[in-house]
C-alpha cells in the first residue's frame, strides 16, 4: 500500500528511494495475510506474529470464557513471552528509523524544490510526510512502550491486558491493550492545562445520590478538574421541564429478564401500549438478538416498524434517521443508542431497559473500580447511565416519556439517578402496560382540549 500511494514521489531521489526500500523491508516484520490462521495453527511468521502466538496462548490459556471473547492480564508472562516482545520491539525500531529518513527525504524535497513543485504535488508530499510521522508517533511508539513494560515493573498510571477477539464463535482480532486508568490525566494535560479557561457542562454531569457534596466531588474526578491546580468553579441551573408532568418510570417486577421469550413479549406489550415510538435498549448483542427474532413478527403485525442495530444491514445514524421520521417506528440498539440518540418530539416517546446496565466486569473496569470506589464507583456508573437514557425522552418542552426496566432485581440506591418529582413504580406487567396507554391517552386527551 506505501508503494502505491508514495512510490512515484521517491523517483529520482536516491534518499527517498532507498528509505522507502528500507521501509518495505522492515514491514515484513508486521503481520501479513492470514496471520489469524497461522497463529491458531501454531505457524507464525515473524517477530509480530511469534509476539502475537504467546498472546494467543496466554490468554487461552487462562480464559477459556466466553465464544464472544477472552481477555487475561498481560502479567505474569509465559514463557517466552517477554523475549517475543523483546524481538519485535527491536523490529518496531528496525521500521521506524527508516520511516523517520523517508519522512525526512519528502520534507527535504518540499524544501528543496519548492519553486518547481506544482500544488498537487506538493499538497501529496506533505500529506505522505505527515501520515509517516503520524504513524511513528501514534503506532510504533505507543507500541514500543507496550512492548518494554513487560519487563518492566507496572506502571500505576496504566491497565494492560491481552485478548482475543471472537465473533460468532470464530477468532477475529488478537492483541495487547493498554489504557490509562483515569483518562482524564492525558485530557487535562492536551486539553485542560493549555487553556486559559475551560467550561464543561452537562445535563448528567452530577451524580444524583443524594450527597451534593460527593457528588460534585465525582464530576471534578470524572472531568479531570481534580488534576488542576486551583479548584474549580460550580454553578447549577435548574431544569426547564416539569418532569413529573411529563413523564412517567417503572421497573417492571415480573418478568425473568434470563427468559428470551418472556422478555421479548414484554417489549411487545409495552411497545404497543406506547404505539411506538419505543426504543429498546439491550446490554449484550447477543440478548437483542434474540429478542428480534422473537420481536419482529408480531409487532410486524400490530403495524409497527421494528429497526434494529447489530441486525439491519445499516450504520448506526442511518437507523436513528428512519426511526426519528417514522412516528411509530421500533427500534432496538445498545449503547451507542443510549448515548447518542437525539430525538425531539413524539418520535421518541418509551424508552425500554432489557435489565440494569451494570458495567461489563472485564480488565479495565477492575482496575477502575478498584482505583475509585469499589461498588460506589459501579453505582455511579450505573444511575449516570439510566439518567444518560432518561434524558433523551424530553428534549423540549411539550415532550412526554416514559422510562422502563425489566429487571426486578433494580436497586432502590440507582434510582435516585431520574429527576426530582420523578418516582421509579415498581408494577407488573400487565399494570405497566395498562399505565402506559392511560399516561399517553390523558397527554392526547389534554393536548386535543380546545384553549380556554
Amino acid at each position: 500500500g506505501l508503494r502505491r500511494r508514495i512510490g512515484d514521489l521517491a523517483e529520482g531521489d536516491d534518499k527517498a528511494a532507498q528509505a522507502l526500500a528500507a521501509v518495505l523491508e522492515a514491514a515484513q516484520a508486521l503481520p501479513g495475510d492470514g496471520w489469524l490462521d497461522r497463529l491458531a495453527e501454531g505457524r507464525p511468521e515473524g517477530p509480530c506474529e511469534e509476539f502475537l502466538a504467546r498472546v494467543r496462548g496466554q490468554t487461552v490459556a487462562r480464559d477459556p470464557g466466553p465464544l464472544f471473547g477472552l481477555e487475561t492480564d498481560a502479567r505474569p508472562p509465559v514463557d517466552g513471552l517477554t523475549e517475543a516482545a523483546a524481538a519485535l520491539d527491536a523490529a518496531l525500531a528496525g521500521l521506524a528509523a527508516p520511516m523517520a529518513a523517508l519522512q525526512a527525504a519528502l520534507s527535504q524535497r518540499l524544501e528543496d524544490e519548492g519553486e518547481r513543485l506544482d500544488s498537487s504535488l506538493r499538497t501529496r508530499l506533505d500529506a505522505a510526510a505527515r501520515a509517516l510521522r503520524r504513524r511513528r508517533r501514534d503506532f510504533i511508539g505507543p507500541w514500543r512502550a507496550m512492548l518494554a513494560s513487560l519487563a518492566a515493573e507496572p506502571d500505576e498510571d496504566f491497565v494492560d491486558w491481552f485478548a482475543v477477539a471472537r465473533r460468532d464463535g470464530r477468532e477475529s482480532d488478537v492483541g495487547m491493550s493498554r489504557h490509562w486508568i483515569d483518562p482524564t490525566a492525558p485530557f487535562v494535560a492536551a486539553a485542560l492545562e493549555p487553556a486559559a479557561g475551560a467550561l464543561i457542562t452537562s445535563a448528567t454531569l452530577r451524580d444524583i445520590s443524594g450527597d451534593v457534596q460527593a457528588d460534585w466531588t465525582a464530576a471534578e474526578r470524572r472531568t479531570g478538574a481534580v488534576h488542576l491546580p486551583a479548584p474549580a468553579l460550580r454553578a447549577e441551573a435548574p431544569s426547564p421541564f416539569d418532569y413529573a408532568t411529563q413523564t412517567r418510570a417503572f421497573v417492571v417486577t415480573d418478568v425473568d429478564r434470563d427468559d428470551a421469550g418472556q422478555v421479548a413479549g414484554a417489549y411487545r406489550a409495552l411497545f404497543c401500549a406506547a404505539g411506538g415510538g419505543a426504543l429498546g435498549l439491550f446490554t449484550a448483542i447477543r440478548r437483542l438478538r434474540s429478542v428480534h427474532e422473537r420481536l419482529a413478527g408480531p409487532l410486524d403485525e400490530a403495524g409497527l416498524l421494528l429497526l434494529a442495530q447489530h441486525v439491519d444491514a445499516m450504520d448506526t445514524g442511518t437507523l436513528v434517521d428512519i426511526f426519528r421520521a417514522e412516528r411509530h417506528a421500533c427500534l432496538l440498539g445498545t449503547d451507542a443508542l443510549r448515548d447518542g440518540v437525539d430525538v425531539p418530539g413524539d418520535a421518541l416517546r418509551l424508552i425500554v431497559f432489557d435489565r440494569v446496565p451494570w458495567p461489563r466486569p472485564n480488565i479495565l473496569h477492575r482496575a477502575r473500580r478498584e482505583r475509585f470506589g469499589g461498588r460506589d464507583w459501579d453505582d455511579m456508573t450505573v444511575r449516570l447511565r439510566l439518567r444518560q437514557a432518561f434524558g433523551r425522552l424530553v428534549r423540549r418542552a411539550d415532550d412526554a416519556g416514559v422510562f422502563a426496566i425489566l429487571d426486578a432485581a433494580t436497586p432502590g440506591r440507582l434510582l435516585g439517578a431520574f429527576p426530582d418529582g420523578v418516582e421509579a413504580r415498581r408494577v407488573g406487567l400487565a399494570e405497566a402496560a395498562a399505565q402506559i396507554r392511560a399516561f399517553f391517552a390523558a397527554r392526547r386527551a389534554a393536548s386535543d382540549a380546545p384553549a380556554a
